[in-house]
């Protein structure tokens, strides 16, 4: 089973990327092909997503949690099999978001024939769209600018 890791640095603080981060309803903002995202319990989720043109739908499980560090997902079925997101406090505004996925080559289809090259482009693109959008919604005076609702 082929595994992706990619990191990038974002200009917020961890505890604010690792914030956006628990927000998966809003994972369509930044997630290239997520179109749905439904927590059906504290634990367990559905997503519906496009991966190269093609509908998929299964559930994951939250596997491990740890406030403002890292949470990892099994999924139940999909092409996406485990992924893991770490936050690593860089400076008081710094972070450093490590995502690894692994993933199920059979279960995609590429025209390229490339799905590694595939899924590493777009595990970058997400990264990359999740940077921009957490800085763009980032007000460093309120430290809950964004997150109103969750208890610091």
């Amino acid at each position: 089973m082929p595994t992706i890791e990619k990191s990038i640095e974002v200009n917020v603080p961890e505890y604010t990327a690792y914030a956006q981060w628990t927000r998966f309803e809003e994972f369509p903002q930044f997630l290239e092909g997520e179109k749905e995202i439904k927590q059906l319990d504290a634990k367990r989720f559905h997503w519906k997503l496009t991966i190269n043109g093609q509908h998929q739908e299964w559930d994951t499980e939250l596997t491990e949690q740890a406030a403002d560090q890292h949470l990892a997902w099994k999924s139940n079925g999909g092409a996406i099999k485990r992924w893991k997101v770490t936050f690593h406090r860089l400076s008081t505004a710094k972070t450093k978001i490590t995502l690894q996925l692994d993933y199920d080559s059979q279960g995609l289809v590429e025209p390229t024939g490339d799905a590694s090259g595939a899924m590493s482009s777009r595990v970058q693109g997400d990264l990359e769209r999740f940077k921009t959008y957490i800085e763009q919604h980032w007000d460093p005076g309120n430290r809950e600018s964004i997150f109103e609702h969750f208890p610091f």
